[in-house]
C-alpha cells in the first residue's frame, strides 16, 4: 500500500488473532494504514506514540478490557485525540450506555458486516480528519493574528514615541521634520505589515517566491538606522553599525527588516543604557550573518533555553519591562529565519552582554 493512498490510521484492539487478520485486512483493502494489537496495554502504548485517527476497541477482553482502557485513555488525555468505536458481541443495552458514557463515539456488533464496518469506519475518520483540518486552520489564524499584532508594536512605539516628544514642546523646530517623518513611515510601516500579511500570505509560502527573494544587508542596517537613530539619541546611548556590512541574503526585504527591528527594540527594552552594535559576518559556507549585540546583563544560562519558547518572558531578567512583552517576538523571528532556510540564536558577548546571530542563505547571483 503506497503512502500517498492512507485515508487515515486505524488502530484495532482484539485478544483474537484472527479478528485482528480479518479486519486489518479489510480496513488496508479500503487504503487506511493500520496497527493491531492484542491487549489494552499494547494499545495504550501504539496509541501513546502515534494516536490513531480511531480506535476499534474490543469490548471483551482478558485482563484489561475494553472499559479498562478507555480510563486509561481519559487518565492519559488521548481523548478526545483518539476516537473510539467498540466492537462487542454483547447487545446489553446497560453495557452499551456504559461504553458511550465511558467516551465511546459508536459501537459494531460483532460478528460484523463487512460493509457496515467500512461505513461506520469512513464515517467517524471522516469526522476526525474534518475536525483535525477545522483545528488547524484556527491555529493558523491565531498564528496569524499573534504575528500581526506583535509586529505592529515596534511602529506604533515609536509614533508614540516621536507624538511625545513633540507635545512636550522641548523640541528644537529644525528637528520636528525629524520627527513627523519618523511617525509617517512608522505608520507606513504598520501598514506595509497588515497588507503583507492579509495580501500576500499565500505568496509568502510559495516556493517560487521564497527562492527568488533576495535583500542587501546594507540596505536592512539603513533601514534600523533610520528607523531607531532618534530614540537612540534620546535615551543617551548609541546604535553603532560596524563596518563593512556586505552581502545579499535569501529573504524577503519586509520580513529581514521585522526580524532585524525586533531584536533591536529587545536589546533597547532590556539594555537601555548599552550601546548596541551591528555586525555583519560571513557565516556557514554560503550563509551571511546579522549580529545585534549589547553590553546589558545578558541572559543567565539556566534561562537561554527558554529564549525561544512561545509567551515565554524573561521576568528575572527585568521585571518592570517583561511586563510590556508578549513573549512571541523571538519564536516568532525564529520561525521567520528558519522557514528562509536559516538559523537565528542567542550568544553570550564576549566580555560580557548579549548576542543575537541571524544566518541566512546567500542569494544566487542575479
Amino acid at each position: 500500500m503506497k503512502a500517498n493512498q492512507n485515508r487515515g490510521r486505524v488502530l484495532v484492539v482484539d485478544d483474537q488473532a484472527a479478528n485482528l487478520r480479518v479486519v486489518s485486512a479489510l480496513l488496508e483493502r479500503q487504503g487506511y494504514e493500520v496497527a493491531v494489537a492484542g491487549d489494552g496495554e499494547a494499545a495504550l502504548a501504539i496509541a501513546e506514540d502515534q494516536a490513531p485517527d480511531l480506535m476499534l476497541l474490543d469490548m471483551m477482553m482478558p485482563g484489561m478490557d475494553g472499559f479498562g482502557v478507555m480510563e486509561e485513555i481519559r487518565l492519559r488525555a488521548l481523548l478526545p485525540r483518539v476516537p473510539v468505536v467498540f466492537l462487542t458481541a454483547a447487545q446489553d443495552r446497560g453495557l452499551l450506555l456504559r461504553a458511550f458514557e465511558a467516551g465511546a463515539v459508536d459501537y459494531v456488533v460483532k460478528p460484523f458486516i463487512p460493509d457496515e464496518l467500512v461505513a461506520r469506519v469512513n464515517a467517524h475518520i471522516g469526522l476526525k480528519l474534518a475536525r483535525d483540518r477545522l483545528e488547524q486552520v484556527a491555529r493558523e489564524r491565531q498564528e496569524l493574528v499573534n504575528l500581526v499584532a506583535h509586529d505592529l508594536k515596534n511602529p506604533l512605539t515609536s509614533v508614540v514615541f516621536a507624538s511625545d516628544i513633540m507635545v512636550a514642546g522641548t523640541l528644537r523646530p529644525e528637528r520636528v521634520p525629524r520627527y513627523l517623518q519618523m511617525i509617517r513611515d512608522s505608520a507606513e510601516e504598520g501598514l506595509g505589515y497588515i497588507s503583507r500579511y492579509l495580501e500576500t500570505q499565500a505568496r509568502a509560502r510559495d516556493a517560487r517566491s521564497a527562492r527568488d527573494a533576495r535583500v542587501e544587508l546594507a540596505s536592512v542596517v539603513e533601514w534600523i538606522v533610520g528607523r531607531y537613530e532618534l530614540q537612540f539619541e534620546d535615551s543617551g546611548s548609541r546604535l553603532r553599525v560596524c563596518r563593512p556590512i556586505e552581502g545579499v541574503v535569501a529573504i524577503d526585504e519586509l520580513v529581514l527588516r521585522q526580524v532585524a527591528g525586533n531584536l533591536v527594540g529587545n536589546a533597547m527594552k532590556y539594555a537601555p543604557s548599552s550601546d548596541v552594535d551591528i555586525l555583519c559576518n560571513p557565516g556557514a559556507p554560503g550563509f551571511r550573518q546579522l549580529r545585534v549585540a549589547d553590553r546589558g546583563p545578558g541572559v543567565p544560562r539556566d534561562r537561554q533555553r527558554e529564549l525561544f519558547t512561545p509567551f515565554s518572558r524573561l521576568t528575572e531578567v527585568d521585571p518592570a519591562r517583561a511586563g510590556t512583552s508578549s513573549g512571541l517576538g523571538l519564536s516568532l523571528a525564529r520561525q521567520i529565519v528558519s522557514d528562509a532556510g536559516g538559523q537565528l540564536w542567542y550568544e553570550d558577548r564576549e566580555g560580557g552582554g548579549a548576542c543575537f546571530v541571524v544566518e541566512l542563505p546567500e542569494a544566487p547571483t542575479a
